[in-house]
């Protein structure tokens, strides 16, 4: 049974390979945070290995969704964040690549085709650095992290449509 929630906030990646730990970073930050800076009580922070199955059932029916994921860039500058935004059931084309497999571009296509996008969904991808075995995010990434956290608190708290 899935929840349906107006607002989903939703970390893409795995701890387990440094930069790709970002999104789960991210939402471990946000629920700190929510402590000080609460946000709407109909938002639900996720994170999420990247599938799009599960990417897709986390922001179903949402207002607004946003995802933070690992990106490639090449050439690329760690820890530079792209900002992009659904734009009529399609994702702007990255500078960047998911880390990931099967991208988060899959996942939009997939959820467009099935009617499942939700409302508005904003996408922050984060450089990064290394993503080999191995706990903890570089420092460029890792100072990428806190001023995330307050753009999407802004995003969420202001609910601004961007």
């Amino acid at each position: 049974m899935r929840t349906r929630t107006a607002i989903a906030v939703i970390g893409v990646g795995n701890a387990f390979r440094r930069d790709d730990g970002v999104g789960p970073a991210v939402i471990a930050r946000l629920r700190e945070r929510a402590t000080d800076r609460p946000l709407p009580a109909d938002t639900v922070l996720s994170a999420c290995d990247g599938d799009p199955g599960r990417l897709i059932g986390l922001w179903e029916g949402a207002r607004l969704a946003v995802v933070v994921d690992a990106a490639h860039a090449h050439p690329g500058t760690p820890g530079r964040v792209h900002r992009l935004e659904l734009d009529a059931g399609h994702l702007a084309p990255p500078s960047s690549t998911s880390s990931h497999g099967l991208g988060l571009g899959e996942a939009v296509e997939l959820a467009r085709v099935l009617g499942l996008l939700p409302q508005h969904l904003v996408v922050y991808a984060v450089e990064g650095a290394d993503s080999e075995f191995g706990a903890g995010l570089s420092p460029a990434v890792a100072a990428s992290v806190e001023p995330l956290v307050t753009a999407i608190q802004d995003d969420v708290l202001t609910g601004r449509r961007v």
